[in-house]
């Protein structure tokens, strides 16, 4: 596709970067890679409902891309806000949110465990607490505490990759 304008293709910034993300601009031949790992369907025919599929590529994608690291950290700050610094409030906000329910007692226990273990590591590593939050295109909230903002962004990352998430 030599004339085509989408062959360049270069990420915007600022407000205008949000805002394509919600309009991603498809190419018959090559959609975005995202869409494919997702299994969007082709731009060549009509679908009634999409596939459900779940694959170790779609969990790679939410662990690692910047979009998803932007939006857990995002959605971590909300729920630090919301709940007072405290982590069960924080992740009920969080599960309703995404998943539209809390955790099971068992769940939780899992979740919090890796939580604190988040913060250990990033109380021990703020360099790694810092390169974390600076993903993405939009700042990270000075006022919340580095090391508990990362290690709830973890958690928000790991519950964004969870099957019912995905397929919801």
């Amino acid at each position: 596709m030599v004339s085509s304008n989408t062959r360049n293709y270069k990420q915007d910034s600022g407000e205008s970067l949000y805002r394509r993300s919600l309009y991603t601009l498809w190419k018959r031949s090559a959609p975005p890679a995202s869409m494919d790992i997702f299994d969007g369907p082709t731009r060549e025919v009509c679908v009634v409902r999409r596939d459900r599929t779940n694959t170790p590529l779609q969990a790679l994608v939410t662990m690692n891309d910047p979009q998803f690291v932007e939006a857990a950290r995002a959605l971590a700050q909300k729920a630090l806000r919301a709940s007072a610094s405290d982590v069960n409030s924080a992740l009920d906000f969080m599960t309703l949110r995404v998943l539209a329910r809390s955790f099971t007692p068992v769940e939780r226990k899992i979740v919090v465990g890796a939580y604190q273990d988040f913060v250990s590591h990033y109380r021990a590593s703020p360099a790694e607490a810092d390169k974390l939050l600076a993903v993405g295109e939009s700042p990270a909230d000075g006022t919340l505490p580095p090391a508990e903002l990362a290690a709830l962004t973890m958690v928000a990352n790991q519950i964004f990759s969870l099957d019912e998430a995905l397929n919801k």
